[in-house]
């Protein structure tokens, strides 16, 4: 058994990781931290996993806690990572992050998207960007992880083989993507209330969205990034464009895709255009692509769950590497329909 504890874990995320914890041969969650709802019971915090965790509870967090823990997973605001994440990695404790903190190399960047002065800055070089699938080797080697967010790993996915094929221009890529609710937290607020998004589609972050700058660090100096809240409680579908650097035959990024994901068990490469449904529930993302010879550009489709694979799914999946488990232990490959 290894020994788990979430921070976070009152969160839809922490919930998710608790749900795909629940069947995982090896990773057992032992302490779960959550502030806002410490002192809690599992079962009044995610009634959905309470048959799983029938006497765990919720508690705040201490640093002492962390006695004879083997892996932490965080899934904490931006922020509050870097506050911590020197005190968990000095007790020689592996740390797979999912917030914003450690994703970005450079901490100038850090400071133009969030505003603020990164804290932590030594510790940048200590982490691993997150996709399993374009960093499995340096993910194995790694103590700290930081999970790539749930907009970037659509985009990425579905981009990064058409840039490094030579396909598209990286200096002219537009990515719109929708995202359910859960995406904007569990905490009550009245632009993703029932009553503001029931029956509305709408764009946000315009021009300045954070993910941009993980984009831009993953696919090319240049991405225009449009998010937008669609009235479902999770997945993303990511739609990209990027300006074709030579003329081609239609099927000719389907094809790049399929080469660069053969061996991936959580990339499925199709014809048709994947939906979220498909999804829904599984680690995997869905992707597609084809050349456009009427506007000279390519066109990728992602879809991913956002709690999935855009957050617990690919935390997990980035735990299994590093503790030399098999990749896929705990992650369904299969969506929930309908």
């Amino acid at each position: 058994m290894i020994r788990t504890a979430i921070l976070g874990a009152s969160g839809y995320v922490g919930g998710e990781l608790l749900r795909l914890l629940s069947t995982h041969p090896v990773l057992r969650p032992v302490r779960l931290f959550g502030d806002s709802k410490a002192g809690q019971n599992v079962a009044a915090v995610h009634p959905h996993v309470a048959p799983a965790y029938r006497e765990v509870r919720v508690e705040r967090f201490e640093p002492a806690a962390l006695d004879g823990i083997d892996l932490v997973f965080a899934a904490l605001p931006h922020g509050e990572s870097q506050k911590i994440a020197a005190a968990i990695l000095d007790r020689g404790i592996k740390l797979v992050d999912l917030g914003a903190d450690f994703r970005l190399s450079d901490p100038a960047q850090y400071a133009r998207w969030y505003g603020e002065e990164h804290q932590a800055p030594a510790l940048l070089g200590r982490f691993v960007t997150g996709i399993p699938e374009l960093h499995r080797e340096a993910i194995r080697s790694a103590q700290a992880v930081a999970a790539a967010g749930c907009y970037p790993t659509a985009a990425i996915l579905a981009c990064k083989p058409l840039v490094e094929a030579g396909l598209v221009d990286p200096a002219n890529l537009i990515v719109d993507a929708a995202s359910g609710v859960s995406g904007a937290g569990r905490a009550l607020r009245e632009g993703t209330s029932f009553n503001t998004v029931a029956g509305s589609f709408a764009a946000y972050g315009l021009l300045d969205h954070r993910h941009t700058a993980e984009m831009e660090q993953a696919l090319g100096p240049r991405v225009l990034f449009t998010p937008h809240l669609a009235p479902m409680a999770r997945g993303i579908l990511a739609t990209c464009y990027g300006a074709a650097t030579r003329p081609m035959q239609a099927d000719e990024p389907l094809r790049a895709l399929r080469s660069a994901y053969a061996a991936e068990p959580f990339v499925h490469v199709i014809a048709d255009p994947p939906a979220t449904k498909w999804v829904a529930g599984s680690n995997t993302a869905q992707v597609t692509a084809r050349f456009d010879e009427r506007t000279g550009r390519v066109l990728a489709v992602s879809a991913i769950d956002n709690l999935v694979k855009g957050a617990a799914g690919q935390m997990i999946q980035c735990a299994n590497l590093m503790l030399d488990l098999e990749e896929t232990a705990g992650l369904s490959v299969c969506g929930v329909y309908p």
